[in-house]
């Protein structure tokens, strides 16, 4: 009797120290991981959240850029590292949705080695050419592309980013011959193509917005449904012409299977007040992202019944793994 007394003492014990080490949570400074390189979305993104976490939480949050791969690297660390809330990471639709279908060997399951913490913010793309490119509207690119197969090269955020899917779409709606040219992230496609080494680009509204309104870039639709109030004089592509529906993209964040409920809850609720802050988002409204808030489980829903209809769009482009 008194060994099983002892054992449910010190499992009580157990418990409510580990009550209470959740309850301290954070009790260190944090690791919040982007998959890209500086200057993209999710690393925007990932700063503005880490700010006012750092003031909410009490401990400093870390923005670590892990780029390469189309976000796979990233993605891989954090699968990898202890569930103990101390690293979490900025995803996003390409790597939780799009990538299963476009790599052969993905060192991550998005729906099993993840614990889906929350959505955070959706948007659309911007079609953006450099200003040398004779084309001023988007049936006058289409025209420009089929009177030059093979000469118009666009860039994107890696093979399987939701951009590339967008412009393949594009490509195959329109039977266009577009040289595809892969990069670690949207921000270093959009820096080309502002230098002239590549003609356009389908991008994240982050970097390319700021480019727009410096005239470095000329934008000519949004694949949104209504018009983006970041860039409100720039038609839809439905207005250009182009009907089919385009890949929109999506933001939220995650840590390593296996979080504590106490903590992820925390961070849920944490993150949803920031991202309802007046100031953040107008920020995030004036960069084209749209907030899109949810629970853990409505995450891991969006992440489960997107799949198949990503695989099917994939398959219809002809995108394949490699």
């Amino acid at each position: 009797m008194n060994a099983l007394r002892n054992a449910i003492i010190i499992t009580a014990l157990l418990a409510v120290a580990a009550a209470q080490a959740q309850d301290a949570y954070p009790a260190k400074p944090v690791r919040f991981v982007a998959p890209y390189p500086p200057g993209g979305s999710s690393d925007v993104m990932a700063r503005v959240l880490a700010q006012k976490l750092t003031e909410s939480l009490g401990r400093q949050v870390i923005v670590e850029n892990r780029p390469g791969a189309a976000g796979n690297i990233g993605h891989e660390l954090v699968a990898k590292s202890p569930a103990d809330g101390y690293t979490l990471l900025l995803t996003t639709k390409s790597q939780m949705v799009n990538n299963q279908y476009l790599y052969k060997k993905l060192a991550f399951d998005p729906l099993n080695d993840f614990t889906h913490i929350t959505m955070i913010a959706y948007s659309g793309h911007v079609l953006v050419v450099h200003p040398a490119v004779p084309a001023r509207n988007v049936k006058e690119l289409i025209a420009l592309a089929r009177r030059q197969p093979n000469k118009l090269s666009y860039g994107s955020a890696g093979l399987g980013s939701t951009v590339n899917i967008v412009a393949e779409v594009f490509k195959s709606i329109e039977k266009l011959d577009i040289v595809h040219v892969p990069y670690k992230g949207a921000v270093l496609a959009v820096a080309d193509v502002v230098g002239g080494q590549i003609e356009m680009a389908f991008s994240d509204m982050v970097p390319a917005v700021p480019q727009i309104r410096g005239n470095r870039l000329r934008a000519l639709a949004v694949t949104t449904a209504e018009r983006s109030p970041a860039l409100p004089g720039v038609p839809t592509m439905a207005e250009s012409g182009v009907k089919e529906e385009l890949p929109t993209q999506w933001w939220g964040v995650i840590g390593p299977k296996g979080l504590p409920a106490a903590i992820v809850m925390r961070l849920n609720g944490e993150i949803h007040r920031i991202v309802n802050l007046p100031d953040v988002r107008e920020r995030y409204i004036d960069l084209g992202i749209m907030p899109l808030l949810s629970t853990p489980e409505r995450m891991h829903d969006t992440v489960r019944i997107e799949g198949p209809k990503t695989a099917r769009a994939l398959a219809a482009i002809g995108l394949k793994p490699e």
